[in-house]
């Protein structure tokens, strides 16, 4: 069970102080990892759970950030789980990862609560976007179970005061508000935009438990620079903000 060395790569992440193996095919993280990575408010000695942790990556980018974190994982595909307890290895981190499904998570997941609970959903719902080739990118990309099943454990894991910490399409927004509707949590939404001339694409999104029910909306993450210096609006070069966060180890502000 498990990739072989010639299924894998071997990446780098925060200007090379985050090494990972990712399957050539398959699924592979990306800028939405790191970005997920720098949201979460951890402080040293607290827990944290990353739901479908597929190799590890936003974990092992939060530890780089962040000393003393005592990391847990839950992953559906036992190939991409795997991969995370190699990746824990490669890095010198220490990450708990079980084998499992949000909708029905293992006794040890289900007898613990951790300080913050992380997550990068499946994007796309049963039917919809693109149908990929590969197994493990569909099964990563298109969830099996909804989205409400994902927050539902993320709440019920959670300490008292804890936060949820989650990144995903901003078509899924009223989704999102809707399941949290009646469980006495705080939101904090950040827009994510490609540019600062385009439709918003992507929301990080927090929820404090046991908190009243309250949404605040922070100012806009820019991901891209509307043009170049010559004035070439193709240009695809990242915003000085996203630029820092993507090459460093460091928290973004809500």
């Amino acid at each position: 069970m498990g990739f072989e060395s010639a299924e894998v790569t071997r990446n780098s992440f925060l200007g090379e102080t985050v090494f990972a193996l990712q399957p050539k095919k398959g699924f592979r993280a990306g800028i939405d990892s790191v970005l997920l990575a720098a949201s979460v408010p951890a402080e040293a000695g607290q827990s944290v759970l990353e739901l479908g942790c597929g190799a590890g990556i936003v974990s092992l980018c939060l530890a780089r950030r962040v000393d003393g974190l005592t990391l847990a994982g839950l992953e559906l595909q036992a190939d991409y789980a795997e991969l995370a307890r190699r990746n824990a290895r490669l890095n010198a981190v220490e990450i708990e990862v079980e084998d499992g499904d949000v909708a029905e998570p293992p006794r040890s997941i289900r007898a613990r609560q951790f300080d913050h609970v992380i997550a990068n959903p499946p994007y796309y719902r049963i039917g919809a976007g693109s149908v990929s080739s590969d197994e493990g990118r569909e099964r990563s990309l298109r969830e099996t179970s909804p989205l409400e099943d994902w927050i539902n454990c993320a709440v019920k894991r959670l300490k008292p005061g804890g936060c949820f910490t989650m990144i995903n399409r901003a078509e899924r927004l009223e989704e999102i508000l809707g399941a949290f509707k009646g469980r006495r949590c705080s939101l904090e939404l950040k827009p994510v935009y490609s540019r600062s001339n385009s439709p918003c694409i992507r929301v990080l999104f927090r929820a404090r438990k046991d908190r009243n029910d309250e949404l605040s909306i922070a100012s806009p993450l820019i991901l891209f620079a509307n043009k170049s210096a010559s004035g070439d609006s193709s240009s695809c070069s990242y915003s000085a903000c996203v630029e820092r966060l993507l090459r460093n180890p460091l928290p973004l502000r809500f």
